[in-house]
């Protein structure tokens, strides 16, 4: 066992955060840390690091060995890069902590063993001189392994983009990796292009450190852990297998819970009224008390946590004709510089397009291109009835200073504040989220109501940029159902392979200065195996008469309740026409197969 945490609790004032948290790390552990955003994941990282302290329960540490990745990669322009590299998990500190504590022990005197001490500091000392030149040589394949160049070693951190500091974030894990037992990783593939992580997974896989990550990254996870720790409303829970396997488990979880409850409280509630019956009819005895005993024995179920959704429904405008761009020999230079060239693609009505590609490849160069923002050549036309919705990942649209209801407000007229009020409530942003200016929002907040303000339009293409980024699971599960369901075109840059194999039907990959187009998933276009299970909101209907589904051959009967995810519409669309599936308001979440035929469809 390398590290134990049992029962820990933490508040900040009078909010409670963890309430109940346990968590046991073994050699050769891969777990994944998982909950919505502000559940308490990065305090709960933070106790185990030792930076907090827990308000109640128990902490054991059998290593010191521990390398950590911070969500925010440092920026400051106190430390370069070489500092960064170093600090503070770095085996030289580590060296040099040892050696305070060393002479804090001999200044403190006492029972110790000063011989042995003595011995250790000047081990420690030899250790530390010859450190010099090999840990230079560590920083600069470390930096190498990740595709930086050892020049950059004397930059401060706050000099470089937001990817070259994750990336150097990472090389500090490569530094570590070899003297630690245990990793420790907030967020690691946030402004990762798929080559880096893709290469962080292989390394990670390779390395005997156990893991513990935190990561809104699912393909990650389904690829890298082998249990989730789900942090939710307080308290912990722990499911053996990867984040697929989590998500099946859990929805058993739910309905079993669900179940026991729903009966618990039936069987309180006869036995309540009759005991309130003898009660009254024979008030001279006293066989009501021992009922009610019997009520108090009786094993209470916990009602299961009622989870609030986002709930979102993209209005398409009037459908464009079956061609919606086409460009052939597309070409851009920039500065001088040939950016793209030879780029053939032809987009039709419905596809749901992922461009992806390594940073500095020319993604957004390529989505600027087809929407005429910057000059290009060769041939290019869009379908003149396009309607064309815009997201941003950097949510430029957005005046920070103004509240979210301020920003809905200024487009959609003062006079309907109930019904911007009503759309951010459907994206979770109520009361003082909604009255605050958006420079206090998170950036998952602030990433919701730059949806909302493109879902207000009426569209037929739909051009994002990461849309998933900044969003924890259950946001990012509601926004692919929605694009799913989504009538109109998209065209998707996004570095999400999880979103790519659920919402998208063909891939551009951009590489080498050109884009080629595939049909199918991002792991159908790699050759590895399809994520063809996810997790949907599914409509109930109710069958009015019997029928058959040719698509999957089941036989339905008059009276039986069925689950449509928007995945599955199109194979109950003649039922639906011919009247005999009707819609009863209920809604679940459903796990289906999702192969690629259907995709195209949905």
């Amino acid at each position: 066992m390398l590290l134990k945490a049992q029962s820990i609790s933490k508040s900040f004032g009078p909010v409670r955060v963890l309430t109940d948290v346990s968590l046991q790390i073994n050699r050769g552990d891969s777990i994944g840390l998982i909950g919505v955003n502000g559940a308490g994941k990065s305090t709960f990282l933070k106790i185990i690091l030792g930076e907090l302290k827990p308000d109640t329960g128990e902490l054991i540490r059998n290593t010191e060995r521990i390398g950590y990745l911070e969500q925010f990669a440092e920026s400051s322009a106190e430390y370069t890069v070489r500092d960064v590299l170093g600090r503070p998990y770095g085996h030289i500190e580590n060296i040099r902590r040892r050696m305070r504590e060393i002479e804090e022990a001999m200044m403190a005197g006492g029972d110790i063993d000063w011989n042995a001490l003595a011995e250790e500091n000047a081990r420690l000392e030899s250790q530390l001189a010859s450190c010099d030149v090999e840990d230079e040589a560590n920083l600069r394949r470390a930096l190498g392994k990740v595709g930086l160049s050892a020049d950059m070693m004397d930059r401060t951190m706050d000099s470089l983009s937001g990817g070259e500091r994750t990336k150097v974030m990472l090389s500090r894990i490569v530094v570590q990796a070899d003297d630690c037992d245990l990793l420790v990783m907030d967020e690691p593939t946030s402004h990762l292009d798929i080559t880096t992580v893709e290469w962080l997974e292989d390394y990670l896989l390779e390395s005997h450190c156990s893991l513990l990550v935190i990561s809104h990254d699912r393909y990650f996870l389904d690829k890298m852990a082998t249990r989730m720790l789900e942090i939710d409303h307080g308290r912990s829970r722990e499911y053996r297998g990867n984040y697929s396997d989590f998500i099946l488990k859990k929805m058993l979880d739910l309905d079993r819970m669900e179940k026991e409850y729903r009966k618990y409280a039936t069987q309180k509630r006869k036995q309540e009224e009759i005991a309130k019956q003898l009660h009254h009819d024979q008030w001279f005895l006293t066989t009501h008390k021992t009922r009610q005993k019997l009520i108090e024995k009786m094993e209470a179920k916990e009602k299961p946590e009622e989870n609030r959704e986002i709930t979102v429904r993209i209005q398409t405008a009037h459908k464009s004709g079956k061609n919606v761009l086409t460009c052939k020999g597309l070409g851009v230079e920039l500065g001088g510089n040939t950016i793209l060239r030879g780029v053939d693609l032809d987009i039709h009505k419905g596809d749901k397009v992922g461009i992806c590609g390594s940073n500095g490849e020319g993604k957004s160069t390529l989505v600027r291109a087809l929407l005429g923002e910057v000059p290009s050549s060769g041939e290019l036309w869009v379908a003149p009835g396009a309607k064309i919705g815009y997201y941003s990942q950097h949510h430029e649209a957005l005046d920070l200073r103004l509240s979210a209801e301020e920003q809905l407000l200024q487009l959609i007229g003062k006079e309907r504040r109930g019904e911007a009020r009503q759309m951010l409530a459907r994206f979770l942003l109520v009361g003082d989220d909604v009255d605050r200016p958006m420079s206090t929002l998170s950036g998952g907040q602030r990433a919701r109501v730059a949806l909302c303000l493109m879902l207000l339009e009426e569209t037929n293409l739909l051009v994002l940029d990461e849309p998933t980024n900044y969003l924890d699971i259950p946001s990012k599960h509601a926004v692919e159902e929605a694009l799913t369901e989504y009538g109109g075109t998209i065209l998707t840059v996004t570095h999400d392979r999880y979103f790519l194999d659920t919402v998208c039907t063909r891939i551009v990959e951009v590489r080498d200065g050109t884009a080629r187009m595939h049909t199918g998933t991002y792991s159908e276009m790699r050759g590895r195996p399809n994520v063809r299970e996810v997790v949907m909101d599914a409509d109930e209907y109710r069958v009015l008469s019997a029928f058959t589904n040719w698509v999957t051959g089941r036989k339905y009967a008059k009276g039986d309740r069925v689950l449509i995810t928007p995945a599955e519409q199109k194979s109950f669309e003649w039922a639906m026409e011919q009247g005999k599936l009707k819609k009863t308001g209920g809604r679940q979440r459903k796990k289906v197969a999702v192969a690629k035929d259907e995709r195209k469809g949905a």
